[in-house]
């Protein structure tokens, strides 16, 4: 009779946890988030890590850099030396 109603405790709360888990909140961001709303070549102001070479809000430099940068930076073909 003991033994029936440990395991029905024990039964009843692993049920309990088990159900926990299923009461996941949504998780939205409401009003919260990146604003978008400058293009990309504007630039964030002043930046002290920004190139030289690019003049924030003069698009073709900032293009130029771009190609630049994937060409040269991170194009792993170019970097290796035979």
């Amino acid at each position: 009779m003991m033994r029936s109603r440990v395991f029905m405790s024990a039964a009843l709360v692993a049920s309990v946890v088990g159900l926990a888990a299923c009461g996941e909140q949504p998780q939205e961001m409401t009003g919260q988030g990146i604003k978008g709303d400058n293009p990309p070549y504007q630039g964030v102001g002043s930046s002290q890590y920004a190139n030289s070479n690019w003049k924030p809000g003069d698009r073709s430099s900032w293009e130029q850099q771009l190609k630049t940068r994937a060409q040269y930076g991170q194009n792993d073909y170019n970097r290796i030396s035979n």
